[in-house]
């Protein structure tokens, strides 16, 4: 798979942000409803690991919005003083957002591999055909 990589701001251009621990993040996968969607949320999942730590409290998520995928990681915390009260997000970093630019089968071969699915000007014609 290769994206494009767009709006890009790392943890110190963030207000606020809080420190990463080493626990296992929990993963979130967003509105990857097409079958190309599905394909490309499993090429996501499988560059984290499968048994997260959920005391660590950390959150990646992947949102999917009209073929562009926001990528956000948090921390939650639950206020002890409050029971019963919503938890709240604390922004980690880094923060970026990405476009699928092609999909290719098999292991990577640039010169001579097949692709499933390579995104095209053309296609781009309807504002309301979206592909992931």
């Amino acid at each position: 798979m290769t994206f494009r990589l767009s709006s890009v701001k790392l943890p110190d251009q963030i207000r606020n942000h809080a420190k990463a621990t080493k626990h296992k993040p929990e993963l979130i996968l967003n509105q990857f409803s097409t079958r190309l969607g599905m394909r490309v949320s499993r090429g996501i999942a499988s560059l984290f690991p499968q048994d997260p730590e959920f005391t660590g409290r950390r959150v990646v998520t992947f949102h999917n919005q009209r073929d562009y995928i926001f990528v956000r990681h948090h921390r939650y915390i639950f206020p002890e003083d409050k029971k019963g009260e919503k938890a709240r997000l604390q922004e980690i970093g880094p923060r970026f957002t990405l476009k699928l630019k092609s999909v290719q089968s098999g292991a990577f071969d640039a010169s001579r591999g097949e692709y499933e699915w390579v995104h095209k000007k053309e296609n781009d014609t309807s504002k309301k055909r979206f592909f992931l």
